[in-house]
């Protein structure tokens, strides 16, 4: 008998693994043009992901012996360590959780030794100027990165000059000296010389604040490169709109102050007397009550996505786009872009302009009702700025019919080619 041999059929293939979702990929409402990133960016997939794993355990964080308690609690210490990994920060230094960057600026100024000095730009915003002691000083808008530390170092010499106490003429030079700056301008989107502003600092015996609330969704950002000391953020600018932000920095002034909240978490001790009270050191210190421990998985998800990306290629994409959008802003005669710097200073996603002869409120709600774009209209709680580039922008337009208030765009992750050119067929409609 012969046995023919059949061939052994090829093994099946193996079916394509399913594409992993992208981390950074932003949520949206289809047909939905958001260029208002700079106000509150839209949700990443990172951090809705792990708001979603993390909710079926939701209970209380540092106040429970259970299995959801001591879970949550874990995952709210994890996050503490990923944002401080993110931001580069040093052996004793304090993250501490906050609603925002307005309320981790808030919470450094309640910390400040007494006699602080806090030297600040006019071209901050408003959560860089308001919560500081009277008799901080505030220096003129620069027109250059490099007037902005010049001016710095001035400032900071008079100041460590030996005279009277009060007198106009300096102050004590051991007294302490915080500087508080932007690290990207909400206005125009400039980047500040942080780096070099630091260097100037540090040579005056002062300290350093950066609001990175802008700077942050852009760019790295590194306490311990910059040699900064204190660092403020928000995650709704981050990607990670829940309601956490973060002040992280130097523990000693923290460590010192009185709690920037009185209640439960926030002491070591509570005895039966009125007022006997040991606050806990460390990041408990300032945040009593119980914390939001969504926002901060959230954030920290964020930040572990952007740690993975290369941010090389996030940053060129949003270059060519932000180079487009100006661009096409510049072609159009009736339209005036706003800046503090040169033309061709280095900026993150942000573009402020105004459109001739048209109130700005009125060319926002046009947008958003004509063509399903949303962009930002006002002075951008940045009125002492906002101000004085849009006399600035009269006076180098030559045009006399701008408008009192400016409008902003401002791109991120999710933007597109079509997006910005969509903008820009709008604004050249109102012609």
């Amino acid at each position: 008998m012969t046995v023919t041999l059949v061939p052994a059929p090829p093994p099946l293939a193996e079916p394509p693994a399913p594409a992993r979702p992208d981390p950074l990929a932003v949520l949206g409402v289809p047909g939905e043009i958001n260029l208002d990133h700079a106000a509150s960016a839209p949700c990443a997939r990172a951090a809705a992901d792990a708001v979603a794993a993390l909710l079926p355990w939701h209970a209380s964080v540092h106040r429970g012996a259970g299995a959801l308690s001591r879970r949550c609690t874990l995952a709210y210490e994890r996050a503490r360590q990923t944002v401080a990994d993110f931001l580069g920060a040093r052996p004793g230094d304090h993250v501490i959780f906050t609603r925002n960057t307005t309320d981790a600026v808030n919470l450094l100024a309640r910390a400040l030794p007494t006699g602080t000095t806090v030297v600040t730009f006019a071209g901050e915003h408003h959560a860089n100027l308001l919560p500081w002691p009277r008799g901080s000083v505030r220096l003129p808008v620069p027109a250059s990165p490099a007037e902005a530390v010049r001016g710095l170092d001035a400032a900071l010499r008079e100041l460590r000059r030996p005279g009277p106490i009060g007198s106009a003429t300096g102050t004590r030079p051991d007294l302490p000296v915080l500087v508080a700056v932007t690290g990207a301008s909400n206005v125009t989107g400039e980047r500040w010389p942080v780096a070099e502003l630091a260097l100037v600092a540090r040579r005056h015996d002062a300290r350093i604040l950066v609001d990175a609330a802008q700077l942050a969704p852009h760019a790295p950002v590194d306490l311990a490169a910059l040699d900064v000391d204190y660092l403020a953020l928000s995650g709704h600018k981050l990607y990670a709109p829940f309601g956490a932000g973060v002040l992280v920095g130097r523990g000693d002034w923290l460590d010192a102050a009185p709690p920037y909240l009185a209640g439960g978490g926030a002491t070591s001790h509570v005895g039966t007397a009125t007022h006997e009270v040991r606050w806990a050191t460390g990041p408990a210190r300032h945040e009593a009550g119980t914390p939001n421990l969504l926002g901060a998985v959230a954030l920290a998800a964020v930040c572990a996505a952007l740690a993975e990306a290369d941010r090389d290629a996030l940053h060129a994409r949003e270059q060519a786009l932000l180079a487009r959008l100006r661009d096409g802003i510049a072609a159009l005669p009736h339209v005036v872009e706003l800046r503090t710097f040169g033309p061709d200073a280095p900026r993150v996603g942000i573009a402020s302009f105004v459109v001739a002869g048209r109130d700005s409120a009125e060319v926002a709600a046009y947008l958003a009702d004509a063509h399903r774009i949303g962009i930002r209209d006002g002075l951008f709680c940045a009125h002492p700025l906002a101000r004085r580039l849009l006399a600035e922008a009269g006076a180098r337009s030559g045009r006399r019919d701008l408008p009192p208030t400016a409008l902003r765009a401002s791109l991120g992750l999710g933007t597109t080619t079509a997006e910005v050119d969509a903008l820009l067929a709008a604004l050249a409609r109102l012609a």
